[in-house]
C-alpha cells in the first residue's frame, strides 16, 4: 500500500515530512504563505448568527455589488 505524498501548500511540491521547513517545501514558500496571511488573502469565517447583522451583512454586499457594475 503507498502512501499519498504530502505537498507543499505554497507551490503542491511533493515534500518530506522531516524537512527543516515543513509543511512548506522551502522557507520562500513559507514566508509566501505567511505574506498572504497578512495581507488579508486567507480568511477564516464563521456564520453569522445575528438575524439583524446578517441583514447589514448581506444589504452591504449588494450595494458593494451594484457600484461594481455601475449601478446607483
Amino acid at each position: 500500500m503507498s502512501t499519498k505524498p504530502i505537498l507543499c501548500p505554497t507551490c503542491k511540491k511533493p515534500i518530506d515530512p522531516t524537512a527543516e521547513d515543513f509543511p512548506f517545501c522551502s522557507e520562500r514558500c513559507r514566508l509566501l504563505d505567511l505574506g498572504a496571511w497578512a495581507s488579508g488573502a486567507y480568511k477564516v469565517a464563521s456564520p453569522i448568527l445575528d438575524p439583524e447583522l446578517l441583514e447589514e451583512v448581506e444589504q452591504a454586499e449588494l450595494n458593494a455589488e451594484r457600484r461594481r457594475e455601475g449601478k446607483p
